[in-house]
């Protein structure tokens, strides 16, 4: 006949050991990383920009070779082909969804001051940023 406070104990014991292993679990994976999900605490790695790049000035390769160039240094380029027209003098950065800062880093990591970045918002575009390369591609950053 067994002692009913050895099954207590036993039950008490094994409950603690539950605890315990699920919050050594919990401090690891919120250590690792970086985030207990609370809100409060560790930091969230920034969204990666999405962006789509046209040629905007007729020279073949240009809208590869920046695609490549953009994609090294950490943007989605999801979409690649020709503008409209061959006749863009000044690439333009486009920003499409209202973060303005998104735009200017796109312009700073192709070598390009603020003043080619324009706003065109549309809440139906589903990239971040619209890369128009013109004639001056010769004066951007490529990575070559």
């Amino acid at each position: 006949m067994k002692r009913p406070h050895t099954t207590t104990w036993r039950r008490a014991a094994l409950l603690a050991l539950l605890v315990s292993v699920a919050i050594v679990a919990y401090t690891q994976r919120a250590y690792l990383t970086g985030s207990d999900k609370s809100g409060k605490g560790g930091s969230t790695p920034p969204r990666v920009l999405q962006l789509d790049l046209y040629n905007g000035c007729g020279k073949n390769g240009m809208a590869a070779k920046f695609t490549s160039y953009l994609r090294s240094q950490g943007f989605d380029v999801v979409e690649m082909k020709n503008y409209k027209s061959f006749n863009v003098r000044k690439t333009l950065v486009v920003d499409r969804l209202g973060n303005l800062a998104a735009a200017q880093r796109v312009a700073a990591t192709l070598g390009l001051s603020d003043d080619h970045v324009i706003q065109q918002l549309n809440p139906d575009n589903f990239v971040d940023v619209t890369v128009i390369i013109g004639a001056d591609y010769s004066s951007l950053r490529s990575g070559n």
